[in-house]
């Protein structure tokens, strides 16, 4: 007897005989609306994914839909097209309104950039520009010579360089200058900044030989003295970052560390992070180092972020001793690491800022973390009012004003507690996690944190410009209904 698939029963059979073909959907009002846009190609790919995702849900009996029919099938194949369309376009990069209090948000993108930089990036070198041009003389001038420039001037280093990130610069400095010699370090300093980065690891991929010094919280000059030896090339300082030793501690002072190393013979190095270039401590950040004190104290190469407490593009910045500089720019790694000319337009505009003395003002970091409770309050005060006018009668959005505290993120400042003023929602219908999900998926994405069942809203990084689309994400989704 001949083997006969088992039967599955003819309504299922009837209904996969009733699928779209691929023509036809592509026929329809969506798919001729994306074709456009999604590259017809790629249309028909998605539209056969959508085709085959119904295809096993009518074999499994799992469709949600009711109408079964051609013409039912066809549309939630148009549907399935349209989603698939969404989700993909939702996935790339898209600007959105940061609502969480976190200033330097790592996820987000880190440091907003300041108008005078955003119009640098689009008018000045988004087309041909003078990266490796000189005007005056016609003939071909130094990558980024105008922003290395400006670093020195601000730090009152020699010399600088610029390269993609931090990382970058550290792995750099290590490469050039202590490949196969010994590098003398606190053990209080073997730290993992963030994304498995473990300075470890970066000192073992660079050739050079970890020295460790001290205990995990005390660590003495006399200590940094008899690991020196024949094979030592530098001294290194790492800023912790991310967290810090209280209690019980103990660091030479950096200005002793690089008068040690010059009595030997030795570099310093500093790897500070952040990159502050100015004095934070009236803000309450009291424990981030200042790039010019320690090019003042004596440090021959310090390296730090360009995106973070400076406030512009990511960036490594290294800065110090004009030889040493020379030294980096001649290795074979600073072409590969080297950045491209949105960033250098990017950084010139933020270290003109700074330049001008209009930092604070200026740059959107720097302008977040000086903002006081006051200020923050009269805002938050006016933009609640606009919110209740906004709102309907009897509407299920709820919210009321109640005292927080702001994050500096990115790794910078991670004791810092910048007090501010929340609005706290609640909703008759959804559940904090739907309120997120609904402000998330609105356009732009309003990007919040839940805390105690409320979601927050901390308009200290959220700029004026963005409060009436902040206004109207909050008033639509006072009407939205739980799924």
């Amino acid at each position: 007897m001949p083997f006969m698939e088992p039967n599955r029963g003819s309504g299922t059979a009837a209904k996969l005989n009733d699928l779209p073909s691929i023509d036809e959907l592509l026929r329809t009002q969506i798919a001729v609306r994306l074709d456009p846009v999604a590259g017809h190609s790629h249309l028909t790919t998605l539209a056969r994914d959508a085709v085959e995702s119904l295809r096993v849900d009518l074999r499994n009996q799992t469709t949600t839909r009711d109408d079964h029919s051609a013409l039912g099938l066809l549309d939630e194949a148009a549907n399935r097209l349209e989603a698939a369309w969404t989700a993909e376009q939702r996935s790339g990069t898209r600007r959105v309104i940061n609502a969480t209090g976190v200033i330097i948000h790592t996820n987000l993108g880190r440091a907003p950039l300041s108008p005078n930089a955003r119009r640098a990036v689009a008018d000045e070198a988004s087309g041909y520009c003078t990266l490796e041009y000189d005007i005056n003389t016609g003939k071909r001038g130094k990558r980024g010579e105008r922003a290395e420039a400006l670093i020195a001037e601000l730090t009152g280093a020699e010399a600088a360089l610029i390269v993609n990130n931090c990382a970058a610069a550290l792995f750099l400095v290590l490469k050039a200058l202590a490949d196969g010699g010994e590098v003398v370090i606190s053990r209080g300093e073997l730290v993992e900044i963030g994304g498995d980065f473990r300075i470890p690891d970066v000192l073992e991929q660079s050739g050079a030989v970890l020295r460790e010094v001290g205990t995990t919280n005390r660590t003495k000059l006399a200590d940094y003295e008899r690991a020196i030896g024949e094979n030592t090339r530098m001294l290194l300082r790492v800023h912790p970052s991310n967290y810090r030793i209280v209690g019980f501690t103990a660091m030479p002072d950096i200005a002793e560390l690089a008068e040690t190393a010059h009595k030997h013979g030795i570099l310093i190095y500093e790897d500070i992070g952040s990159g502050a270039l100015l004095d934070l401590t009236q803000f309450g950040l009291s424990d981030e180092p200042v790039v010019s004190r320690s090019i003042r104290a004596g440090v021959d190469i310090v390296t730090f972020s360009g995106d973070k407490l400076l406030g512009s593009v990511q960036a490594g910045i290294v800065a110090g001793k004009s030889e040493i500089i020379a030294r980096l720019k001649k290795h074979p790694l600073y072409r590969a690491l080297r950045v491209d000319k949105l960033a250098y337009a990017a950084l010139e505009a933020t270290l003109g800022s700074y330049r001008r003395e209009t930092a604070l003002v200026e740059i959107p970091v720097l302008r977040m973390i000086s903002m006081k409770k006051e200020e923050i309050a009269g805002r938050v005060g006016r933009f609640a009012e606009e919110l209740r006018k906004s709102l309907p009668e009897n509407c299920d959005l709820n919210f009321e004003i109640i005292d927080g505290i702001s994050a500096i993120g990115g790794g910078a400042a991670p004791t810092s507690r910048l007090e501010t003023v929340l609005l706290a929602l609640t909703h008759e219908k959804l559940t904090a996690a739907h309120l997120e999900y609904a402000l998330r998926n609105s356009t732009p994405p309003v990007i919040t944190r839940i805390v105690d069942d409320k979601v927050l809203i901390d308009l200290r990084t959220v700029s004026e410009s963005e409060e009436c689309e902040l206004l109207d994400a909050l008033s639509h989704s006072a009407v939205q209904n739980p799924a």
